[in-house]
């Protein structure tokens, strides 16, 4: 498919390669967990790689392939890998890079997964990480040495909202032969494509924005690198085992038609709930990418499309407070995740960044106390009618 069409076109269109059986309007789900052959030799033909049939699900299928095709298309890319969750996409990305000896540059604000994987996971394979501010992009360069190979962060960052240069630290890093990761869960490819400001490999979490829908655990990874996505699938996905379910895949298919159209939504209804907040005399501080006051807001009018959907916010009063306020809420849920129609509200310290060190967490961006909202596409007075009654409880 030509990727002269627009965006909206293209999460409806994208990836196709020819009709859909009997002409139906939607592919069909290929629920299976073996393709069979003619003969050995189409069996040579398909292990070679001379064929695009398909050998077993878990290294392709063409409900997977289709969305893989998407997602490039969207961000992009050449080519992309599905899998199982997001962590599998991101864990899996970063064993390809790093090797023991090698050394990880990560943004000081990560999800708490994230956070885990690198600091924990990755020293038991003798690969060391540094943590850095990445807004300060002195910072980075005055933290890679001859063993980084690899800086990896979010943009805008989990829950502080951090929004990086990409195009600069992607400059920097080439220089030095560094390959650049960057999360995209936050914005979606709606609001930013980071392999046009010059990253290596872009990862989603798809169980949120492209999803939509809080039915499905998945992941991508993009990138316009075909030798490497083909590296990222059979030498990892493959063998780590990571692979996204056929139905899965068909459900993202479905998420994805409606993406720009609920990220229009999205950002119109954030937007207003972070000009609220702001005002709000029980609220201390606001980080959304869309309002002026927020640090990296000209950063994000240069890289991105729009503003996304995601708030995190201080109240004036203590932690008590804040427990109060996410327990009060009514038509919002207290949960963890992102990216539904539904609005979500939790405290991260407690719950997604649980893992960070209690007596440190200020170090990296977080409070005990901070509330994020994943702002939902209900009516936005009724989300204010929510929050407003949820802060005259405190």
């Amino acid at each position: 498919m030509s990727k002269n069409y627009r965006f909206d076109t293209k999460t409806i269109h994208g990836g196709y390669t020819g009709k859909n059986p009997e002409n139906a309007l939607n592919p069909p789900i290929f629920q299976t967990s073996t393709f069979t052959f003619d003969s050995i030799e189409h069996v040579e033909k398909v292990m070679s790689f001379e064929s695009d049939d398909y050998v077993y699900t878990r290294g392709n299928n063409p409900t997977l392939r289709l969305f893989e095709n998407r997602m490039a298309e969207l961000e992009y890319g050449k080519g992309a890998v599905a899998f199982s969750s997001g962590m599998a996409a991101i864990s899996s990305v970063l064993f390809s890079f790093l090797k023991p000896g090698d050394n990880v540059i990560v943004h000081k604000t990560l999800y708490g997964s994230s956070y885990s994987v690198v600091t924990k996971l990755l020293p038991e394979y003798h690969v060391n990480y540094k943590i850095v501010d990445l807004t300060n992009t002195e910072e980075f360069i005055k933290a890679i040495d001859e063993n980084t190979k690899l800086v990896y962060f979010e943009s805008p960052s989990n829950p502080d909202l951090s929004i990086i240069d990409i195009k600069k630290i992607s400059q920097n890093a080439h220089e030095k032969n560094i390959k650049v990761v960057v999360d995209n869960t936050f914005a979606s490819p709606y609001f930013q494509n980071p392999l046009l400001l010059g990253a290596d490999v872009v990862v989603h979490s798809a169980t949120k924005y492209i999803c939509g829908h809080g039915d499905v655990v998945g992941g991508i990874a993009i990138s316009q690198d075909n030798y490497y996505i083909q590296s990222l699938k059979f030498e990892y996905m493959c063998e780590f085992g990571g692979a996204m379910s056929p139905f899965d895949a068909w459900l993202l298919l479905r998420g994805l038609k409606t993406l720009g159209i609920r990220m229009r939504q999205h950002e119109e209804n954030a937007l207003t709930v972070a000009n609220y907040l702001e005002n709000h005399p029980k609220v201390k501080k606001v980080n959304y990418p869309g309002l002026e006051s927020f640090n990296g807001h000209n950063i994000a009018k240069e890289q991105m499309n729009g503003f996304g959907a995601m708030i995190s916010f201080e109240l004036s009063g203590n932690l008590q407070d804040a427990i109060k306020f996410v327990e009060s809420v009514e038509l919002a849920q207290l949960a963890v995740s992102l990216g539904d129609c539904e609005t979500l509200i939790e405290l991260p310290a407690a719950m997604t960044h649980r893992g960070y060190p209690k007596k440190k967490i200020e170090e990296f961006g977080l409070t005990e106390s901070m509330i994020r909202i994943s702002v939902g596409i209900e009516d936005k007075r009724d989300i204010l009618e929510d929050l407003e009654q949820a802060f005259n409880q405190i």
